[in-house]
């Protein structure tokens, strides 16, 4: 029997390992298994679920780190899908810095280089990092793509790319690069399924989850963004505070004698809805909340994602659709709806069952902007993305 080619994509975080398996069809990429490592490492449980959505595993393993993760995770592959050859593999890396605009084969040079990037997004490059190189002792002949969350913001013009600074920290590498761009990317390739020819339009897109920002499309490139030259910018999120005046950490070190590492501290795990609440940087527990300080969590995050709306639809100089996609943005009906009914003053009528029902559209059929329920996929773009590069031009190819 002749071995199935697969492509195995992972997206490694502090405490996770998400991962899916892409088979090679004859003229499409299949997804397979998707699944995750949660728990990381006290807790670890492995999950996973084959492409009807079916539960294959659901076990406390009793790995301790990323690595005892993988090795169970290669074993158990092995063993659940005998007929498949993994070919290739394909990460999601969240910085590309301005090298990097396009998905790349990772060789010893690139990797390198990517150790430089780390300042940018301490918060996640390591745990991104560390999976290519576990990976490359446990498969060292097994080839690996790294694909950027910042590359599909490669087209922002230059008056977005610029901060006010002089211009020798722009030739550093200081500017607004963009994040979330793996799962903007998908939303785009999908959008004419859903809009037709609206797709190229004016088109805001919501990526809300424990990391959150908003991009602005136009023909369905990216034309400005909430996130800037690190994941902390923009509006709050669950642990990180979003846009804030830069006198801040500067006060904060004067006044108060934080270090640099005490700040950053601060500002990646301490922050957000955790630090406005005092209970939980998730939406879910918040809402389920009685205490006055969730509720103020929540209006803060509703109010500060409508101002960031408006902000982009003043960019694109009108809006004609709204795309909801990512945890909160896929899964949490009233913090849509309460976004929605803040942003009506744009043409936004939210149809409030459908909302409630998790439908795809969610606008009334008279709403002058359409307001959309997309649910995201970046492990498929990087799937695409790892083909390309290495397999078949023509197949990987996006919409």
């Amino acid at each position: 029997m002749t071995a199935r080619q697969a492509i195995l994509v992972l997206n490694a975080g502090s405490s996770s390992l998400k991962f899916a398996v892409h088979t090679l069809g004859d003229d499409a990429l299949r997804c397979q298994i998707r699944g995750q490592f949660s728990g990381l490492p006290e807790q670890a449980r492995f999950q996973a679920r084959d492409a009807d959505g079916r539960s294959l595993i659901d076990s406390q393993p009793g790995t301790r780190d990323h690595e005892q993760a993988l090795r169970h995770l290669l074993a158990w592959l092995a063993e659940t899908l005998p007929d498949v050859s993994l070919v290739a593999a394909g990460h999601r890396v969240v910085h590309g810095g301005s090298r990097f605009t396009a998905p790349v084969r990772l060789d010893t040079a690139v990797r390198q280089s990517l150790d430089e990037l780390i300042p940018l997004a301490p918060l996640h490059m390591p745990h991104n990092l560390a999976a290519i190189d576990i990976l490359a002792r446990l498969q060292p002949a097994l080839p690996q793509v790294a694909c950027f969350d910042t590359a599909f913001h490669h087209t922002l013009p230059l008056r977005e790319q610029h901060y006010a600074l002089p211009r020798e920290w722009y030739d550093r590498g200081v500017r607004r690069y963009g994040f979330h761009g793996l799962s903007y990317e998908y939303i785009a390739s999908v959008l004419p399924d859903h809009l037709g020819v609206d797709a190229d339009r004016r088109i805001i897109v919501a990526h809300l989850g424990h990391g959150a920002s908003l991009c602005a499309l136009h023909h369905r490139r990216s034309v400005a963004t909430t996130m800037g030259l690190t994941p902390l910018d923009g509006i709050p999120m669950a642990t990180r505070p979003g846009s804030l005046d830069p006198g801040i950490p500067i006060y904060m070190m004067r006044e108060a004698g934080l270090d640099v590492d005490a700040v950053d501290d601060v500002l990646n795990h301490h922050s957000g809805l955790l630090g406005l609440s005092g209970i939980s940087g998730d939406m879910q527990t918040l809402l389920a909340s009685p205490h006055p300080h969730a509720a103020e969590a929540v209006d803060h995050f509703v109010y500060h994602t409508h101002r960031a709306i408006a902000s982009l639809a003043a960019v694109l100089g009108g809006l004609d659709a709204l795309v909801f996609t990512a945890g909160i943005g896929e899964n949490a009906p009233l913090i849509r709806e309460r976004i929605c009914r803040e942003a009506a003053w744009l043409g936004i009528g939210i149809d409030t069952e459908a909302n409630a029902a998790n439908a795809i559209r969610i606008s009334l059929p008279d709403s002058r902007v359409s307001v959309w329920r997309i649910p995201t996929d970046e492990e498929t773009v990087i799937a695409r993305h790892v083909h390309r590069l290495l397999i078949d031009p023509a197949i990987g190819e996006q919409p």
